[in-house]
């Protein structure tokens, strides 16, 4: 029986949900509670599939839920860049749980069943953000994204991850309701409409102020984009079991912030009305200065998750510029970049969880020799770090060679600068670990310390399996580059 694109579309969203019930009942029974996790998103991959091959097939896919007003709904509609999202959070959702068996086991975490279970709630969050068909519907699965993944934040239960568990909610809550929340209506009420829609909603003749001010709101409004600012609730979130940090703080909460200033600029604005809008020339030198400010700071953080938080900052800072570029080179540039930095960074913080758990190190200043011990972990580090760098043969060389010619397109020639700065900066504060990890010999106290190797295995294949992808992703860019040009950009 052939399922109707509504129901396709409504287990997408719903089926990490449906898994809970079956995590908490075996909460006792570890092995079976991560096989019920393994096979939600299993499931959840192969239906972002199957959503995935309708959308190539030219299938319109959408779902209605619910009319709170007419014209406000909970609904749903497919387009290649929500689609992409979608088979981005739902694949690394089955390798994180891989990766997080060893690490949770490996660390001997407390409280694994809760665990797992607002992880699985969280990406159904993921799902319904990337999958909305309108700025309403995305803003309410935006903000469950925010309460869901305060447990998780605080899952240590110390004073300090209750500490970065307010600043992480604090700020994106506050974010939300004096800027996203107003945005949000004063664009229902100036529109009529809050769909998603090509060229954007906005009648011709309308106020460039008010345009403007909607534009900074959103901007501002945004948190998870964590625009400086507003970006303090990203480094404080570390306090997080690292395969949170990976997959919800490196990958889908902050890639749902900069995936909605994305659409925000395509669907909601339209590319010529940010482009024509004086004060987007102001957030582009913004974006330049979080993507400069960030590297500098994270060359100063001997922590190696704090370092990698401050570099997330920075990448997340590429993507929001490209949006504010307002060039179609620009846009595919941002969203070629959600693919490419979500493989390289999660799996620079697979290893950081590694190299914790086989080692029982935290700091950068702590590595030196011990690639000869975890050669798998450092090796992938390396391939990680050369992505996010942008070097080939890595994924990040496309996103940052598209962004750069989104550049040209929008004269805006000092950005190829700000870029090229960014990846010198980048290659300082990442290559330092592996090159101590290589190249430098063991303290003396620790010469005939044997640490126990590498990670236990589940976490090095999900590492190994991240890092190999880094390099699938530059060879196979092109026809990634070709579906996301149905991203309607007139």
């Amino acid at each position: 029986m052939t399922m109707t694109t509504e129901l396709l579309i409504s287990l997408t969203i719903l089926t990490p949900v449906l898994a809970v019930p079956g995590i908490l009942l075996f909460g006792n029974k570890q092995n079976l509670r991560e096989a019920v996790s393994l096979i939600a998103a299993a499931v959840l991959t192969w239906l972002s599939l199957n959503l995935f091959q309708q959308l190539q097939a030219g299938t319109v896919l959408a779902a209605q839920w619910w009319e709170l007003l007419p014209g406000l709904t909970i609904a749903f509609h497919i387009e290649p860049l929500g689609m992409m999202f979608a088979l981005i959070a739902s694949s690394l959702w089955f390798v994180t749980v891989v990766y997080a068996i060893g690490y949770m086991r490996g660390h001997n975490e407390q409280n694994q069943t809760r665990f797992y279970a607002y992880f699985a709630v969280a990406i159904a969050a993921v799902m319904g953000v990337a999958l909305a068909e309108n700025l309403f519907t995305l803003f309410v699965f935006y903000e469950v994204l925010s309460l869901c993944t305060y447990p998780l934040v605080t899952h240590a239960g110390t004073d300090k991850a209750k500490h970065g568990g307010r600043v992480y909610l604090g700020i994106l809550l506050s974010t939300s309701i004096a800027f996203f929340l107003p945005a949000m209506i004063i664009t229902w009420m100036q529109s009529g409409t809050l769909s998603f829609t090509p060229g954007g909603v906005f009648a011709d003749g309308t106020s460039v102020v008010l345009l403007s001010v909607l534009l900074l709101l959103f901007a501002f409004g945004v948190g998870k984009a964590a625009l400086m600012p507003f970006h303090r609730w990203l480094p404080s979130a570390m306090v997080a079991p690292t395969p949170v940090s990976a997959l919800l703080h490196a990958v889908a909460v902050v890639k749902a912030g900069v995936f909605t200033v994305l659409k925000v600029v395509v669907f909601i604005f339209g590319i010529d009305a940010v482009q024509s809008l004086p004060v987007t020339q102001w957030l582009i030198y913004l974006a330049c200065a979080s993507i400069l400010l960030a590297s500098l700071v994270a060359m100063r953080q001997d922590n190696i998750k704090a370092r990698l938080a401050y570099s997330t900052i920075s990448q997340l800072g590429y993507i929001t510029l490209g949006a504010f570029l307002a060039s179609a080179n620009g846009v595919l540039g941002s969203a070629l970049h959600i693919a490419m930095h979500a493989a390289g960074k999660i799996t620079l913080f697979f290893c950081a969880g590694a190299i914790y758990v086989a080692a029982h190190k935290t700091l950068v200043s702590e590595l030196d020799g011990l690639g000869r011990k975890m050669p798998y972990t450092f090796a992938a580090f390396t391939i990680a770090a050369l992505s996010i760098i942008g070097l080939p043969p890595t994924g990040g060389t496309w996103s940052k060679w598209t962004l750069m010619l989104g550049a040209v397109d929008s004269d805006q020639l000092f950005v190829l600068a700000v870029l090229a700065l960014s990846s010198l900066l980048n290659i300082v504060y990442l290559l330092e670990l592996p090159a101590r990890a290589f190249l430098r010999s063991a303290p003396a106290s620790e010469s005939d310390h044997h640490h126990g190797g590498e990670a236990p295995w589940p976490s090095l294949l999900a590492l190994c399996v991240t890092a190999l992808s880094c390099i699938v992703l530059f060879f196979t860019a092109g026809p990634i580059m070709q579906f996301l040009q149905g991203i309607s950009l007139t």
